[in-house]
């Protein structure tokens, strides 16, 4: 319903202040200022995630801090806004820089295609937003309720229809950006204008989206940016000489759910229309405005774009979008997905420039004691490299658009760094969020306990022949879906401290969900658990069968799920999918 329908005191808490807060200015320039604390007000951290900061504080220190009765230890989380995931080498160096003075030595690359700074304090939040700046970035929409990130198909110079996909992903990431001046003006000491035009957000409103809402671009075969987990999406459909066409648009996807309540659940995207290319950037704003307008503002639980189109149907949505835009669009066309992963190592483009995928474990690099020295290796490279760097929807590293005569050059600094230390299948395919001990939603280990959990399950897979098998694993800390565990073949959630709920199911493309098959498990039970898949798989799959096919075919897991706690698109998708 839109909030024209409903009486203020039936909003929820976050449109309070979304409203009352002068278009994301709160109190924050103020807070920032205040040395008493290393903390905001409890509305100014709402507010500061629109300029992609969390307040978050080390969960490791709090028993030894409240012994002591001090403060938590607080610090920000920031993340920028850089749409296809493309930087310079130059900006590279920039942070790298930030990550080393003002943050934990760490850059964090996401599952949004971005990078993320953890442990930045509060008196170095300017300072760091300064040298952000001057890089020519920003953390503009970032996290809130806006639309984020937008996330393309990695390398532009790999076809033409990549270069298409990285140039609609920033179109629509420019095109929907909130027009406030308050980033500016908080954060870089911007002077506000003053006795001119009153100050207006002509897409989004005062209140902005229900909840956050996130776009991609794919091209075909690859499904690298997960298309089907989010609110709105482009699938790149080719006429028979290899031109773009147009696209082909999703809708309604989403990971996140509440353990415990079975009315918030992970949704796959329905494939709605087709639009051509000039139409593309007029449907995205159609799309969100939709949402804007009749997403729940009531509960914020259920207010991502998946639930209104459950509430209203498809039929509903698209009809509204199509008079929103002034005109109606075909029907999708046919498309096909083989994967939802990454190419690792080198591969080169039509223009005979090279490209680098480098595995990075959870997207964190940094340097490690006896180990690869990825912070300081990639900072090297950076400093003689002269085309891009690109990141990926799976935590990875393009070093893109090397020239050939470079190519010996970089190679060598990877080899000195150690930064294709060998990883097994299952490790490639891997995926988690940061978890503990900084993100408060954390229910349990992630991103530090997957790589041994990993280290077991290769132990598994090596004893039944299955060492080479690409098989998808993604772990979150908690049931929001970070890292995209509803749609890996092995997903693990957590559930509290040591215990997952275990999915299993999931298709190698990305294209369905999983079902839960075991519920608050510890260590033991899951390895043992998929100790004895691993067996069944190794004996009795058919040929080219995946492990999330083999388990669902053999009856594992089952093909439906009761209720709406697993919407599968497969149906229409398969329905339009080649194969």
């Amino acid at each position: 319903m839109s909030t024209d329908e409903i009486s203020k005191d039936q909003l929820s808490r976050n449109e309070h202040i979304k409203e009352a807060s002068g278009f994301l200015r709160g109190t924050l320039a103020e807070g920032v200022l205040k040395a008493a604390t290393g903390a905001i007000s409890e509305d100014d951290g709402q507010l500061v995630k629109f300029h992609g900061m969390y307040l978050q504080d080390d969960r490791d220190l709090r028993p030894e801090r409240a012994k002591k009765k001090l403060e938590k230890a607080y610090s920000f989380m920031i993340r920028l806004r850089i749409p296809g995931g493309v930087v310079t080498p130059a900006q590279w160096l920039v942070l790298d820089d930030i990550a080393r003075t003002y943050a934990n030595g760490s850059l964090r690359a996401t599952t949004r295609q971005t990078f993320q700074f953890h442990g930045v304090i509060k008196s170095n939040l300017k300072r760091t937003m300064r040298a952000i700046d001057a890089a020519l970035l920003d953390t503009i929409a970032a996290c809130g309720d806006v639309n984020r990130n937008v996330l393309a198909a990695t390398n532009p110079h790999q076809s033409g229809a990549h270069k298409a996909a990285y140039e609609l992903a920033r179109e629509i990431s420019d095109g929907l950006l909130p027009k406030t001046q308050a980033w500016r003006e908080i954060w870089l000491d911007g002077e506000r204008v003053v006795g001119g035009e009153p100050e207006d957000e002509p897409v989004y409103g005062r209140t902005y989206l229900p909840r956050k809402f996130k776009t991609v671009v794919a091209v075909p075969p690859s499904n690298e940016v997960d298309i089907f987990a989010h609110d709105l999406g482009y699938i790149a459909i080719l006429d028979d000489a290899g031109a773009l066409k147009g696209w082909n648009v999703t809708v309604g996807g989403g990971m996140g759910m509440t353990h415990g309540e079975p009315d918030t659940y992970p949704r796959t995207a329905d494939v709605m229309l087709f639009c051509e290319p000039d139409w593309a950037l007029k449907v995205a704003e159609a799309v969100m405005t939709v949402q804007r307008d009749w997403g729940d503002r009531t509960n914020r639980k259920a207010a991502r774009l998946k639930y209104t189109i459950d509430r209203r149907g498809l039929a509903a949505f698209r009809a509204e979008v199509e008079r929103r835009v002034g005109r109606s669009f075909p029907d999708p066309e046919p498309f096909h997905f083989d994967n939802n992963g990454d190419r690792y190592g080198w591969t080169e483009g039509e223009d005979g420039r090279q490209h680098l995928t480098l595995f990075i474990q959870n997207g964190r690099i940094r340097d490690i004691e006896s180990g690869a020295q990825l912070l300081t290796g990639l900072r090297r490279i950076a400093e003689i490299h002269d085309g891009e760097f690109r990141l990926t929807a799976n935590q990875n590293v393009m070093v893109a658009n090397v020239a050939p005569e470079k190519r010996a050059e970089i190679e060598a600094l990877v080899a000195a760094f150690g930064l294709t230390a060998g990883a097994t299948a299952l490790r490639r395919n891997s995926m988690a969020c940061v978890a503990l001990p900084t993100c408060g939603l954390a229910l349990s280990e992630s991103e530090r306990y997957l790589p041994d959990l990993v280290t077991l399950l290769d132990e598994r897979l090596a004893a039944h022949g299955l060492a080479e098998d690409e098989i998808t694993i993604r772990m979150t800390g908690c049931p929001n879906g970070c890292a995209r565990p509803y749609i890996a073949e092995i997903g693990l959630v957590g559930k509290g401290p040591d215990r997952y709920n275990l999915y299993l199911g999931a298709a190698f493309d990305g294209s369905r969900l999983s079902k839960l098959y075991l519920d608050n498990a510890d260590e033991a039970a899951i390895v043992t658990a998929l100790d004895g898949l691993f067996a069944a798989y190794a004996a009795e799959r058919q040929p080219g069968e995946r492990f999330g096919d083999y388990v669902v075919r053999a009856g594992h897991v089952g093909r439906t799920t009761a209720g709406r706690n697993f919407h599968d698109a497969t149906g229409p998708l398969r329905a339009l999918a080649t194969t």
